[in-house]
Order: C-alpha cells, then sequence, then structure tokens
C-alpha cells in the first residue's frame, strides 16, 4: 500500500470558504443554524467545521457542497467561483 500526501500548492483546502460566508450571511444565518439545518438533511457539519471551511482549512466534499448550495439558494457554479 502507498502512502499518499494531499499536495496543493497552497495551504487553501477548497475554494468555496469566502463566498460559503457570504451565501450565510446574506441569508441570516449563523454558522450554528447552518449546521442544524444542514442535519435535518442527514449532512453533519458541526460549527466548528463551518467555520474551517469558511477560513479555507477543511476539505468539502460533494454531497456536503450540494446541501449547502440547497440550504443557502445558491448554485454549486456560485459557490465554486464559476459564476457572478
Amino acid at each position: 500500500m502507498v502512502n499518499m500526501k494531499l499536495v496543493l500548492d497552497n495551504d487553501n483546502r477548497n475554494i468555496i470558504g469566502p463566498r460559503l460566508k457570504v451565501a450565510r450571511l446574506k441569508s441570516n444565518l449563523t454558522q450554528q443554524q447552518l449546521s442544524a439545518r444542514l442535519e435535518t438533511m442527514a449532512v453533519y457539519i458541526d460549527r466548528a467545521s463551518i467555520s474551517k471551511i469558511e477560513q479555507q482549512r477543511r476539505i468539502v466534499t460533494d454531497f456536503e457542497l450540494l446541501a449547502l448550495c440547497q440550504i443557502l439558494k445558491v448554485s454549486p457554479g456560485w459557490l465554486l467561483g464559476l459564476e457572478k
């Protein structure tokens, strides 16, 4: 078995962090409230992890991305910075 490391050009672990924070604030949600709404969709991201995502210090999975988009009413393309 080969032991592989995550190789990135910088310390960022995702590209959605800054836009996630913008969308969350526009929705008037705290990190805790966003966490609670995600839980109703069986997506378990605690408040501290949402903070890490917003700071680009935590990786986001595809199903987490879709749940975040649904709750915040934004497209995946927008969160990924592909749309204005």
